[in-house]
Parts: C-alpha cells; sequence; structure tokens
C-alpha cells in the first residue's frame, strides 16, 4: 500500500460530488437527487430491519447481552441496532440477524 504522508495537496469535495466531477450544475444537481434518494430508501430499509430486531428483543423480554449471544454479536452491536444506526450495517447482516430469530424477509422488486 502506498504510503500517503507525501501528499502535499488535497482538494477537499463540495456539496455535491457530480459537480466536482464536471458535470453541468442542472446534471449534478439530477444525480446528486438520485443518489439521495437511494441512500434514504436503503435507510429506511435498514431501520426496519433494525426495528424488527429490536422489537425481538423486546417481545423476548431479553437484555442486550442475552440477545447479543443469540445473534453471535457483540453487545456494543445489538446497541447500535436498537439505536438504530444504521450506517454501521449493511442490509445482508440485517437480513442474517433476522434469520437468526426466526424472521424471514421478503423482497418484492416492482
Amino acid at each position: 500500500m502506498k504510503n500517503l504522508s507525501n501528499i502535499e495537496h488535497i482538494t477537499e469535495a463540495d456539496d455535491n460530488l457530480y459537480a466536482d466531477l464536471g458535470f453541468g450544475p442542472e446534471e449534478a444537481a439530477q444525480f446528486q437527487a438520485e443518489s439521495d434518494a437511494r441512500i434514504a430508501v436503503r435507510q429506511a430499509i435498514k431501520a426496519e430491519m433494525m426495528a424488527q430486531v429490536d422489537a425481538w428483543i423486546k417481545r423476548e423480554k431479553m437484555t442486550q447481552r442475552q440477545a447479543a449471544q443469540i445473534l453471535r454479536v457483540s453487545r456494543p452491536r445489538v446497541t447500535d441496532i436498537v439505536n438504530r444506526k444504521v450506517e454501521k450495517f449493511s442490509i445482508d447482516t440485517l437480513v442474517d440477524l433476522l434469520g437468526k430469530v426466526g424472521l424471514k424477509v421478503q423482497f418484492t422488486v416492482a
């Protein structure tokens, strides 16, 4: 891996990466809006999956430590689920955790 300590100049990104890449203002704004919408959908999906794991913990009257043992994750990871730290989990990981508690995940493509 290259040592980055020799870098002399880094250009900070602006609010719109697409504009930074050279797209025109209208096109950059459109791309940014589409990207933001996709991210929002993924975040909502993950939040709902986390809510299901949290509901299971509450329904079973478990401590976070007990849930962590069943889910085979650390207790801080369970805390992240309960606190809906969606940026810390992939959809794949959450599907796996839901499977461990006996819940099935179904996606519909429309």
